[in-house]
């Protein structure tokens, strides 16, 4: 993220941005904003106020009060979302440790946001043995907070899996079928 802040200002900033590339056509008020980035209201405000200035995002009023909503028309919209995906978080071996004290972690698969395929059901396969979800569910938190969207991931215990792959399971035929990265396999699947 240090390039990015040198980049684009601030880290606040690139939190924002993504929040909104990533759910487009959803608006947010200032509240939610600093919940999901994890910041104080005046310096949100502060960012938002500056992509508004440069038509990245769009300032409403309505019922909800004030909103803010992605300006889809952005010229460099797609450029924008890529270089804010690419650059935060890849998948390699730095996710694969993130999971180090989640359980016996046996096989991890990358997919949708990690490897900027944005139709993707899933993002990330998780599968392992005595596998503390608390600890996953804490993990995913982070990583939604630094790239500002919801992370879709499944968390298997290694029998669920292989019963799972053995009847041609759809959820993961989908994950394993498109593209995705094999960040871990003790399993020997892929």
């Amino acid at each position: 993220m240090e390039t990015l802040t040198a980049l684009f200002g601030s880290a606040p900033k690139i939190k924002i941005l993504r929040v909104f590339l990533f759910n487009t056509g959803i608006t947010f008020t200032l509240k939610d904003l600093a919940t999901r980035i994890a910041c104080k209201s005046p310096v949100v405000l502060r960012e938002v106020n500056v992509l508004v200035k440069a038509d990245i995002i769009r300032k409403r009023s309505g019922a909800k009060g004030v909103t803010y909503i992605l300006n889809e028309k952005f010229p460099y919209l797609d450029p924008l979302k890529n270089l804010l995906t690419v650059a935060s978080i890849q998948a390699d071996e730095s996710l694969t440790k993130r999971f180090g004290g989640a359980g016996k972690i046996k096989m991890i698969v990358a997919a949708g946001v990690f490897i900027q395929n944005w139709e993707s059901r899933v993002d990330l396969l998780i599968v392992g043995d005595d596998i503390n979800i608390a600890k996953v569910e804490t993990i995913i938190k982070n990583i939604e907070t630094e790239i500002g969207k919801e992370i879709a991931y499944s968390a298997f215990e290694t029998q669920d899996f292989q019963y799972r792959m053995g009847i041609h399971d759809r959820l993961v035929r989908d994950i394993l079928d498109y593209p995705h990265v094999t960040l871990l396999d003790r399993l020997g699947v892929i």
